[in-house]
């Protein structure tokens, strides 16, 4: 019996170490595979071990241009909604708490939802400044995997579980330009209601929440415009409801 427990434990450590193996040099790959995991309803353990034993410095040179920090930072924040959620949806009745709560492990360090989305993906904004304050203080944790600019179009790729979250996909950073650009103009497409008779659109409280990184209301109507979405700037802005409601495994292909 001794001899089957110790040939368990060896063939789980040498599952996890070829899988770090596999994953230290590409963790773009690994945010991927994390995703695809959870579509495919497969465990995710090894993933998760993984993102958390890697050594800061090691995950810096890994993602060390906005593009593979967008893709490899979307797809895990994605990735772990999902994981903690479909297993603890309760968590999501108090969404505050839920959000800045220290209780994902990346790079040795224990960090909130909030950490990733406000410090790292939105380069170190402060959570309730509507986007238009820097935090202070920064953490090194932070300062080496952070973006170098803010990209208004992450608020299109975000899911944080809610039915009116945009739908998840699975980014890659050779392509992250034009994915990001796709699914921006598809979410605002359909939550944007044009009214001719009154010059008037409605289009989603994303763009007031975070106002800063769209440029305010004027530059939400260029954004709208961008995407024909409204004929001029000239409009007047509305913002709608947001549905809070849970919905999981919201996945689209671009």
């Amino acid at each position: 019996m001794r001899k089957y427990i110790c040939t368990a434990i060896l063939t789980v450590f040498v599952s996890f170490t070829s899988l770090t193996a596999q994953y230290e040099d590409n963790m773009i790959k690994l945010s991927q595979d994390f995703l695809k995991a959870l579509q495919d309803k497969k465990p995710t353990e090894e993933y998760k071990k993984v993102l958390a034993d890697i050594d800061l410095d090691k995950l810096a040179s890994q993602i060390d241009t906005d593009r593979k920090r967008l893709a490899f930072w979307i797809n895990i924040y994605n990735a772990y909604i999902m994981d903690i959620l479909k297993d603890a949806p309760g968590k999501y009745d108090d969404r505050g708490e839920f959000f800045k709560a220290d209780q994902i492990k990346i790079a040795g360090k224990n960090v909130s939802f909030d950490d990733i989305e406000h410090g790292v993906i939105r380069s170190s904004v402060l959570k309730l400044s509507w986007g238009y304050f820097s935090k202070w203080f920064v953490s090194e944790w932070e300062r080496k995997l952070r973006t170098d600019h803010r990209d208004y179009r992450i608020h299109f790729a975000l899911n944080c579980g809610a039915k009116s979250c945009p739908p998840v996909a699975i980014y890659d950073d050779q392509t992250i330009n034009e994915d990001l650009e796709e699914i921006t103009e598809q979410y605002l497409t359909r939550v944007s209601e044009y009214k001719e008779e009154e010059d008037k659109v409605i289009t989603t409280p994303l763009m007031s929440w975070f106002r800063g990184d769209f440029g305010g209301k004027s530059g939400s109507k260029e954004i709208l415009e961008k995407f024909d979405i409204i004929p001029n700037t000239d409009v007047e802005l509305e913002f709608g409801d947001y549905d809070w409601t849970l919905d999981l495994f919201n996945f689209t292909t671009i």
